[in-house]
């Protein structure tokens, strides 16, 4: 995208930048179908005008908010270059990211198209991709350190990208086999109240990894895989005794395992092999008086050389907004109330644990 002079001269103390999209890029791929990717940009910056005649736009406003929608449609043109198309939440987080680097909320290393083209997985039609950059640097940690805990709450990918990873792992012959884990705790069920063989008991905690599993390879080479030990999904008591070499692993829900436990699974850690463990401290379902391994470790590990901690936060929520505003909604809550998960810190009601 080139950036023009203009002949009108703006107001005093505003700013003006004129673009020309390219004649590659058809201007609907910018501006979106009915202009819905220019109203989320006109709606981050309601104090300027933008405006749109043939393949160049215009914005006259305050000059740190022309800077901004500058870059923001420079980084939409970079994420276009790739093939990849733009949509509504990747202009809203684009747009997120400028802003936190330009309040100094963060370093600004990385760009909005070096977050959102950064290709992860691609299957059966998809590319899993990270669309935060939190989310990018969780995976980027990933690659780099042997032990990755992902820390945060519900829908911020935390399991998801981790599945990714470990499936690119074992296509490019990193790691020989997959194991994915759980602790078998939920909610305050028992396991012997259900009803079934011991795999039909467990298998309902197990459910999500498996459906992330279809999500990311050939279900039909699932039960092949799983019956030659290449991929594992079993419940945490099952890594007792074992050493786990050349191996991708995941725990996850880590915040139902208690401190034994945490200790327990890493140090199954054998050679050649990564883990990773996810989870939500806000969201623990072990009964009262046990100590959640997860908010323990952080004390215990931290600056441990090639251990490394990726905190993710609800503005990393990838599921339907309203789950990013549940978030801080009970961060809130519990900032000025004093209570974990909107729940007194002496007691949880008469479950005596916390509900999801």
């Amino acid at each position: 995208m080139t950036q023009t002079p203009t002949a009108h001269t703006p107001a005093q103390g505003q700013a003006r930048v004129q673009f020309t999209v390219p004649a590659q890029h058809p201007m609907v791929t910018v501006l979106g179908s009915g202009d819905s990717l220019l109203r989320v940009i006109e709606k981050a910056f309601p104090g300027a005008d933008i405006h749109v005649r043939g393949n160049e736009i215009s914005a006259v406003g305050d000059a740190t908010d022309v800077a901004l929608i500058s870059r923001v449609f420079d980084e939409m043109m970079l994420v276009l270059r790739t093939g990849q198309p733009m949509t509504e939440d990747a202009v809203e987080r684009s747009i997120a990211m400028l802003k936190a680097s330009e309040n100094g909320e963060s370093d600004g290393q990385e760009t909005p198209a070096q977050v959102l083209t950064q290709n992860i997985l691609s299957s059966r039609g998809r590319t899993i991709r990270p669309k935060t950059l939190n989310q990018k640097r969780y995976v980027d940690a990933i690659d780099k350190h042997t032990i990755v805990f992902g820390i945060g709450p519900a829908g911020t990918g935390k399991t998801y990208l981790a599945m990714a990873k470990a499936v690119q792992a074992l296509q490019s012959k990193q790691v020989n086999r997959i194991i994915l884990t759980r602790p078998a705790v939920e909610a305050g069920e028992r396991l012997g109240f259900l009803p079934g063989t011991l795999y039909e008991k467990i298998d309902p905690y197990l459910r999500p990894l498996y459906d992330a599993l279809h999500d990311m390879l050939d279900p039909d080479s699932i039960p092949r895989l799983m019956a030659a030990g290449t991929i594992e999904v079993a419940p945490l008591a099952y890594m007792r005794g074992r050493t786990l070499n050349d191996a991708f692993i995941i725990l996850d829900e880590a915040q139902n395992t208690s401190p034994e436990q945490m200790k327990m699974f890493l140090t199954r850690l054998g050679f050649d092999s990564k883990i990773v463990i996810t989870g939500d401290v806000t969201q623990v379902d072990l009964p009262d008086g046990t100590k959640s391994g997860l908010r323990q470790i952080q004390d215990i590990l931290d600056g441990v050389e090639d251990v490394h901690f990726s905190r993710l936060s609800s503005h990393d929520v990838v599921r339907h907004k309203l789950v990013g505003r549940i978030v801080d909604a009970y961060e809130k809550y519990d900032s000025q109330h004093g209570t974990e998960n909107g729940t007194h810190k002496g007691g949880r009601g008469r479950s005596g644990h916390k509900g999801k």
